[in-house]
């Protein structure tokens, strides 16, 4: 339901309710006034029914009687009672000091009129009436009866009528406002908070999402919102992949020419050094021992001035596997082989808990021995005074799951979002790409790596390989 038609369902429910209480509330005063005035008539009735009996009585008449009676009659409108003979003479009153009085006949006008400037028992009367009725038994009169009636109770009936319609109608629209406030609180609080969202989206934070509580404007409002947000959010993706495909071809253009520019020349100079070597061996025996473990240093060096290379070179280009069996424990081997005697200089000791009977793993040795290097590399440099480095394999639910754990200063919780990130690093001689690769490496062969990190207390990277036949 629309706002629109929620409005006017409030408007149209107060005029209905407005306009059943109105005519529930006239209908009760109505009634009132009528059972007024019934009882009013009965009054008079009965008040001419005593003046016959006085009348017609030949004894003299107890005014006491009377006087009694209009105590009760007070209470419908009737302030005074006079029976008049057909001479004038006031025989019988309400008021004791008026009986035996004279009346002018000629001036007693029959039947009801309002009698201006009278008060009635010590009330503020709003307009008395004054009533002659001539007492007739068959074809002679006998005189008449005089009423004086205030209709204060009626008008009082009246005017409470008024008052509680007024009321009423004060309440029913006081009710109405209160509808009104209610729903544009309602309807107000909403887009305030929609607002705020939109803000959030101007400064740049696409993670925002408004709840859908409603199925009218508002609701659509909010909806239209969060799709606009998405779309924007699949905007922003694809222009991170497009600037990384631009880093990456960036990367692909400087990776091929670094490798035509650098790679021979390290090659040249790692067969230079295996060829000085062993004239140095032929010439200098005496000597080779220092000769060889500067010209192997010497090496070291070369290869991972390589190996940098290479990384560029595998980073800025499709991967392209060759996948095979092989043992993850002739991979850790080789690995080992090659970083050996670094992992000896820092005082680092590798601890392995392989199984025997693990399977062998489907993938590309190569690259694979690639992601060894890095992870046993970097939890190495994170121990600069030395430490343990636990590589674990286990098999679970077709996967491998293979971790490496250290026991360096761990990794702070900002930049443990950012480690896979190309380019991010926290070493002043590292370029940011070996997590990188690796990350796409392990992408590439269906599998998924996961790190947790401890500041203090070391770093632990899982990687999740499937398990193929």
């Amino acid at each position: 339901m629309n706002l629109n038609a929620k409005l006017v369902i409030i408007m149209l429910t107060l005029l209905i309710v407005a306009m059943i209480t109105l005519f529930t509330m006239n209908q009760l005063s109505q009634s009132k006034l009528v059972r007024e005035i019934q009882e009013s008539s009965t009054a008079v009735s009965e008040i001419l029914q005593k003046s016959v009996e006085d009348l017609t009585s030949e004894t003299e008449t107890e005014t006491s009687q009377l006087a009694d009676y209009l105590k009760e009659a007070r209470q419908k409108g009737i302030n005074e009672i006079n029976i008049i003979n057909t001479e004038g003479e006031i025989i019988d009153s309400s008021d004791p000091e008026k009986i035996g009085k004279k009346r002018e006949i000629k001036k007693l006008e029959k039947g009801l009129k309002a009698a201006p400037g009278k008060k009635g028992g010590g009330t503020a009367s709003l307009k008395p009436y004054n009533l002659v009725v001539p007492v007739i038994v068959g074809d002679e009169q006998l005189g008449y009866v005089e009423i004086d009636l205030l209709l204060d109770n009626i008008r009082e009936i009246q005017h409470d009528n008024f008052v509680r319609r007024l009321l009423a109608t004060c309440g029913i629209f006081g009710l109405g406002i209160v509808l009104i406030i209610f729903l544009a609180r309602r309807y107000t609080y909403p887009i305030q908070r929609l607002v705020l969202k939109v803000k959030q989206v101007a400064e740049g934070d696409l993670s925002v999402t408004v709840p859908v509580e409603s199925s009218d404007e508002i609701g659509e409002l909010a909806a239209s919102f969060n799709e606009m947000v998405e779309q924007l959010r699949q905007r922003h993706s694809l222009e991170e992949r497009l600037h990384e495909a631009e880093h990456l071809s960036r990367v692909g253009q400087l990776a091929s020419g670094i490798a035509h520019e650098i790679r021979n020349p390290l090659n040249y100079i790692s067969l230079a050094i295996d060829h000085l070597k062993g004239e140095i061996k032929a010439s200098s025996p005496e000597s080779q021992e220092e000769i060889f473990r500067i010209a192997d240093t010497i090496k070291e060096e070369v290869r991972k001035a390589n190996y940098m290379v290479l990384n560029f070179m595998n980073y800025g280009r499709p991967l392209k596997l060759r996948r095979a069996a092989v043992e993850y424990r002739d991979i850790i081997d080789r690995a080992l082989t090659v970083l050996g005697d670094k992992l000896k200089e820092h005082k680092v000791t590798v601890r392995l808990e392989i199984p025997p009977d693990l399977p062998p793993l489907y993938c590309d040795q190569e690259l694979f021995r690639n992601c060894l290097f890095n992870f046993i590399t970097n939890a190495a440099q994170s121990m600069p005074e030395g430490g343990v480095i636990t590589i674990g394999a286990s098999l679970a639910d077709g996967f491998f799951q293979l971790t490496f754990q250290d026991e360096g200063g761990g990794i702070a919780p900002e930049e443990l979002e950012k480690i896979f990130q190309p380019y991010f690093t926290t070493k002043e001689a590292g370029i940011g790409l070996g997590l990188a690769i690796t990350e796409r490496i392990i992408k590439e062969h269906g599998g998924e790596i996961k790190v947790a990190s401890t500041p203090g207390s070391g770093t632990r990277f899982t990687v999740l390989m499937p398990q193929i036949s």
